[in-house]
């Protein structure tokens, strides 16, 4: 299962870096490749000050070794051996109208346990309904397309559950679906290639859609505001973060994630009835998307 994992990831990372680079349109995807000390390496591909994307990354991994004794206790499997093929991408675009994205599509082994995880979320800060219901219904056909081992309505309440910032009590963004240790049988690696090949579809339209509107100043500001949580999720509850750390992955490809602008402001909170309020008080509520339709 590995190499065939491996292959697909790879051509995963280039069809999504060919779409978002054609839906940019004014920068491409600079690749660093890189080698781990302990075993593997990978491709780190990003787009910088683009017409589109302010900073944006599409990795792909394959790294194996041995995983110290304390982190082998948290993982599922046994022994300390592992391996670990995976794409990661994060875009976070220049618009505030235009939505920060984020997917992982991963296997991994660890000793006797092979499986897979993944999935993908989306972060806007002026968010539009007929977006997020897209977003969702994109991935709800993936999932619905393998039965067996793929449920939408588990894997959306997943996703909610994990991208929430426990400190603050709040979502990171509208969500999308989330899964991990999903045994890796031939149909869950038939769901994972149908999932990544998903993302486009998912992600793009919508860029396409908000990439031409004009943005005030303020929208700005709130954009950079709004950034912070996706920072402070990234660094102290992300599993791929901590992942890649514990097992001393390339921290430039790890940390790639983060958005190049963001602004910290001391109990900072939007005037009631604003656009800036309502992303929290009714965007960010656990919602069923995608039985919406997606009319504005």
């Amino acid at each position: 299962m590995h190499p065939r994992a491996a292959e697909y990831l790879k051509g995963l990372q280039d069809r999504i870096c060919a779409a978002l680079a054609a839906a940019d349109g004014g920068a491409t995807f600079r690749e660093d490749s890189w080698t781990r000390p302990g075993g593997g390496g990978g491709r780190t591909r990003v787009i910088e000050n683009g017409a589109v994307f302010e900073k944006g990354g599409v990795n792909y991994s394959e790294v194996y070794g041995e995983f110290a004794p304390e982190f082998a206790k948290q993982m599922p499997g046994d022994g300390l051996s592992f391996t670990a093929v995976g794409v990661s991408l994060v875009l976070h675009p220049h618009n505030p109208l235009v939505p920060t994205v984020h997917a992982n599509f991963r296997y991994l082994t660890h000793g006797s346990k092979a499986w897979f995880g993944g999935g993908g979320d989306l972060t806007p800060y002026y968010p539009f309904k007929e977006d997020v219901v897209h977003f969702h219904k994109t991935w709800k056909r993936a999932c619905d397309a393998h039965p067996t081992v793929a449920d939408y309505a588990k894997m959306k309440k997943d996703c909610d559950e994990y991208f929430h910032l426990k400190h603050r009590n709040e979502a990171r963004g509208v969500g999308g679906i989330f899964f991990d240790y999903m045994d890796a049988t031939e149909d869950a690696f038939a769901f994972v290639r149908r999932a990544g090949d998903a993302f486009v579809e998912a992600y793009v339209p919508i860029v396409d859609r908000r990439k031409g509107l004009s943005y005030t100043p303020e929208q700005r500001f709130f954009q950079e505001y709004r950034r912070g949580r996706y920072v402070e999720f990234n660094l102290v509850y992300d599993r791929g973060t901590v992942f890649g750390l514990k097992t001393n992955g390339r921290t430039e490809s790890i940390l790639m994630s983060l958005p190049p602008v963001v602004r910290y402001i001391y109990d900072y909170t939007p005037a009631p009835g604003t656009p800036e309020a309502d992303l929290t008080r009714y965007w960010l509520q656990p919602k069923d998307w995608a039985d919406m339709d997606g009319d504005v």
